[in-house]
């Protein structure tokens, strides 16, 4: 079985400037994705797919591979990342590169550890599924959630939770938004990764944040730290 490490990271960034490249506690923040994916000897290849030369040359510093880069179709704001996937596996084709599974990987995951990549993977095969992918624990039962009405009031989404013991709500989870793994046989032009057949690698929540917002960035420091 060949694997392979696609981490996506192009130069455009509106609401963090630079984000793929920013300093996170010391390094790139990219850094923390491709040692992840190179330290338990998992894949075959390590790359970044992006269309920046500034990206492209710290990505090569810490160890990943840049083989060609971004068209501009895959890197404007409209572009998905099944786009992205698409183009990186028929590039690889056509330098005669084959792939049996990859694992897609944030740029932005400081908290993603090696042995989550080497699990998620070991989890696929065994459940025989599509994909693979993290999930964290909502940390309050989202069956008690509120909202706020046009009157300003507020209510419960789901008022006949309002009695049961949170003892008794079913767990929900969400998407850790660190990586996924996925055969690559399963890529299709529609992919909706939420909608394969999927395995879910459960990640406690110490091990997740979001980075969108620069406030999001500073709880993320503040978490690394601990």
């Amino acid at each position: 079985m060949k694997n392979l490490a696609l981490i996506t990271a192009r130069g455009g960034s509106k609401r963090i400037p630079r984000k793929n490249i920013r300093d996170f506690l010391g390094k790139p923040i990219i850094a923390y994705s491709i040692e992840a994916a190179l330290k338990r000897g998992v894949f075959n290849e390590v790359m970044v797919s992006t269309d920046d030369d500034e990206i492209a040359e710290i990505a090569k510093k810490y160890g990943a591979v840049v083989p060609f880069k971004r068209s501009a179709e895959t890197s404007n704001d409209t572009a998905t990342t099944t786009d992205v996937i698409i183009e990186v596996f028929n590039e690889y084709k056509k330098r005669g590169f084959n792939f049996d599974y990859a694992c897609c990987i944030y740029p932005t995951a400081p908290f993603i550890k090696p042995e989550n990549l080497k699990s998620g993977f070991e989890i696929m095969l065994k459940d025989n599924t599509d994909a693979a992918i993290p999930v964290v624990k909502y940390s309050y039962p989202i069956q008690r959630a509120l909202e706020i009405g046009a009157d300003n009031r507020l209510a419960m989404v789901w008022p006949e939770h309002s009695r049961t013991r949170s003892q008794d709500l079913v767990p929900r989870y969400h998407d850790a938004g660190q990586f996924y793994w996925f055969k690559v046989s399963a890529v299709k032009p529609d992919m909706e990764l939420l909608k394969m057949k999927a395995s879910p690698i459960v990640i406690p929540e110490t091990q997740v944040q979001d980075i969108d917002t620069e406030e999001d960035w500073a709880i993320a420091e503040i978490k690394y730290r601990l």
